[in-house]
């Protein structure tokens, strides 16, 4: 959320996380089988055709705090600087999936919980997907103004895909794992910082 959004964008997003944060919620207790919109609503303290108005189906309720925790990592690395962006994009992994405070630990929780529901749900992995190739979109603008025109746009897409496709399969593997939920003991942030090493050292800028 920038600070130039109108007073109505503002609302409109906080309605949206409300919403995603209800069926998170319902979603890691019940599955999502076990889950309706009706059930989302009443749990967000909106009406059933107020939720209708911001997304079409239960899954896709969740997608804007998904989408929340990319955009956070994509503008902490849209404020790195100039130049070779790799450095920076590995600490700043580790740094945004690591827990400071109850808020963050929580939103940890839900993307574990909701990970492991998408393994057995396809329409929630649709979501998941989708929210990936956004960031990896969004990124590659990002990444080519870090460092500049005369970088082959080839190459920066490359590292725009990199980047997202490490952070991917390292929440996605920690979401497989019973210990450390909430990444309290460092688990998701250790393993986006390798993946993002390993898979970041053939690229040449």
């Amino acid at each position: 959320m920038t600070p130039s959004a109108s007073l109505t964008q503002r609302r409109r997003i906080a309605t949206q996380l409300g919403i995603a944060r209800a069926a998170a919620t319902l979603f890691t207790e019940h599955g999502v089988d076990g889950v309706t919109a009706d059930a989302i609503a009443s749990q967000a303290g909106i009406s059933l055709r107020t939720f209708y108005r911001y997304f079409r189906t239960k899954e896709d309720a969740v997608a804007p705090l998904l989408a929340f925790g990319a955009s956070q990592w994509r503008a902490a690395i849209a404020s790195s600087g100039t130049g070779d962006p790799r450095a920076q994009i590995s600490s700043i992994m580790r740094q945004v999936l690591t827990p400071v405070d109850e808020e963050s630990r929580e939103g940890l929780r839900w993307t574990h919980g909701l990970l492991r529901a998408a393994k057995a749900d396809p329409a929630l992995r649709s979501v998941w997907q989708r929210v990936n190739q956004d960031s990896e979109v969004a990124l590659t603008r990002i990444i080519g103004n870090l460092v500049g025109p005369r970088t082959d746009p080839f190459t920066v897409r490359i590292l725009a895909a990199t980047t997202t496709a490490a952070m991917r399969i390292a929440v996605e593997h920690w979401s497989t794992l019973d210990e450390d939920p909430d990444g309290s003991l460092g688990i998701p942030a250790r393993l986006a910082q390798e993946s993002f090493d390993q898979m970041a050292a053939g690229i040449h800028l």
